[in-house]
């Protein structure tokens, strides 16, 4: 297995060094939650250290360190295969949840090395109004299933999937979901990797089935009543280039 490919990024202000964490941190999310089982796979004992990276596009990666040093980056915790299959499955997550956190924030500030302590109070608030990646792990109180599908496989209407796209309406939701809570798996914002929210607006991608806070892709409850097919910026930007080629 070779090392990790960092992804290039340099963002210098406190809104980029936000964005990235955010990107980062999704893909951390992703890794630990609806991907669990490709993550809990590669990280085979029997292979040398390896890291969990997050990158800044939004995909996470399983690898080896950093040849050079010191890294580029701060270098994510090293070694989490060793202890894979000598801890419970549940409490192995939550310690590279963990050090997920730790290695996020220590990214995002080797960012904001050259801010000032005002920009830096700044970006430390941005970041906790965030649920950590441990916070996304364990708490499934108030997160509902990405597909709106029970247990028995059959259909919820917690989603609105007409001509109008896939909006995600809170109340239906909230409703529906009150006593369903531990069945379901957790829905996380395509673009900041946010948890679901009831008493937050979301709209689904009808291409890649993401779901993304409507502010984090700026469509309003209002803007989604006259979309026949919504279609996420990452879907989009994957159109235009295809049909410039």
């Amino acid at each position: 297995m070779a090392p990790a490919a960092q992804v290039a990024s340099n963002p210098r202000t406190v809104e980029d060094i936000f964005k990235d964490y955010s990107a980062r941190r999704g893909a951390l999310v992703r890794a630990l939650t609806s991907d669990v089982d490709e993550f809990f796979g590669l990280c085979d004992p029997d292979k040398e250290n390896l890291c969990l990276y997050g990158h800044p596009n939004g995909r996470w990666e399983v690898a080896l360190p950093a040849e050079e040093v010191p890294p580029e980056l701060p270098e994510p915790a090293l070694g989490i295969n060793f202890a894979r299959d000598g801890m419970n499955r549940r409490d192995w997550l939550s310690l590279v949840a963990v050090h997920s956190d730790s290695w996020l924030v220590s990214v995002a500030f080797f960012f904001a090395a050259r801010l000032n302590g005002n920009e830096r109070k700044r970006l430390f608030n941005m970041i906790n109004d965030l649920p950590t990646v441990y916070e996304a792990l364990v708490d499934r109180k108030h997160v509902r299933d990405r597909s709106g599908v029970d247990s028995s496989g059959k259909s919820k209407h917690s989603t609105k999937r007409t001509g109008e796209g896939q909006v995600k309406r809170s109340r239906v939701v909230a409703e529906e979901y009150e006593d369903d809570d531990e069945e379901h798996n957790e829905t996380f914002c395509g673009t900041c990797g946010g948890l679901y929210n009831a008493n937050e607006f979301w709209i689904g991608c009808d291409i890649c089935e993401r779901w993304f806070h409507g502010k984090c892709v700026r469509i309003t409850p209002a803007k989604a009543e006259h979309i026949k097919h919504y279609k996420c910026p990452d879907c989009s930007s994957s159109s235009s280039k295809k049909t410039r080629l």
